[in-house]
């Protein structure tokens, strides 16, 4: 007999694609005409998950950020995938804030997601694996509404759904 139809509701990132969207962004940056002279930086630490921006103050960090967001859109990242760790004054007036990369469902997320689904009152169940949440059911339609349902909630990271069975 054949197993239950399930899927992974799962957070991930190609960290290749936001390492794309930073040099864009850069280059956009060293050739825009208002930013000339201006010690700007965009620093991705693959290792850690970060990306570091430097700015000169703080409206010209926000147009920097906004560069970059433009830059996710435009290759199909979600800017919930990005988290503000921490925002600090540098040497002089200038201005540096750290963001991390979010990948991974967190545990608090995942038991608020399985409760979402419980809560549809359908016959599915969902169980938290490691940084993932997977769904199983009797019915594939069952299944479907519980995307939709996913897709419609806001939740503070980027969803995608994977290992359809």
């Amino acid at each position: 007999m054949a197993k239950a139809p399930s899927f992974d509701i799962v957070s991930e990132v190609d960290m290749q694609v936001i390492d794309d969207c930073v040099n864009v962004a850069l280059k956009e940056i060293n050739n825009r005409f208002d930013f000339k002279g201006q010690n700007i930086t965009i620093e991705l630490n693959k290792g850690e998950k970060t990306i570091t921006i430097n700015a000169p103050a703080d409206f010209v960090l926000n147009q920097v950020r906004d560069i970059l967001f433009q830059k996710f859109i435009k290759r199909g990242l979600n800017q919930k995938c990005l988290r503000e760790k921490k925002k600090e004054k540098a040497a002089g007036d200038s201005v540096r804030e750290i963001n991390e990369v979010v990948s991974g469902i967190d545990k608090d997320l995942a038991k608020v997601i399985v409760k979402d689904i419980k809560e549809m009152k359908l016959k599915v169940q969902a169980s938290i694996q490691d940084e993932q949440v997977r769904v199983s059911g009797a019915k594939k339609d069952d299944l479907q509404a519980v995307i939709n349902m996913i897709k419609e909630k806001d939740y503070p990271i980027p969803l995608q759904f994977t290992n359809y069975r």
